[in-house]
């Protein structure tokens, strides 16, 4: 059969056009459906508490060492915890929260207070 330009640019029947777009004629549906998201572990706050055997230079250091917060945010975290009796220190997974709770529980005593025994009090607790 000899090649015919008119045959090659003559319109595909109504049915192909469905074919041609399965996006629109639901073929791919599951492609553009949002696929099943993983769920996501509550967030845990790590709460850090007053007590009068830890001094402001001792929090501060702690905070900065342990969270890596900056002198002004550390500083503000401990009025907080003198003002409040309490501070959010920190907002993460479970995980990492039991770890920096461990961490201010084995930071131990104030040098700085004769009286001090050991870390301060700290707590997680869901968002």
């Amino acid at each position: 059969m000899p090649f015919s330009a008119s045959a090659a640019i003559a319109e595909p029947p109504a049915s192909a056009a469905v074919d041609a777009f399965p996006a629109r004629s639901g073929a791919f549906q599951s492609c553009t459906k949002p696929a099943n998201k993983p769920k996501q572990q509550p967030r845990q706050r790590v709460i850090l508490w007053d007590d009068n055997d830890h001094t402001y230079q001792y929090v501060i250091a702690m905070l900065q060492k342990l969270f890596a917060h900056s002198a002004e945010k550390s500083y503000q975290l401990a009025q907080e915890i003198d003002v409040t009796g309490r501070a959010v220190v920190l907002i993460t997974t479970k995980e990492h929260a039991e770890l920096k709770r461990d961490q201010i529980h084995a930071c131990g005593a104030d040098r700085l207070i004769a009286r001090s025994k050991g870390a301060m009090s700290a707590s997680i607790e869901s968002e």
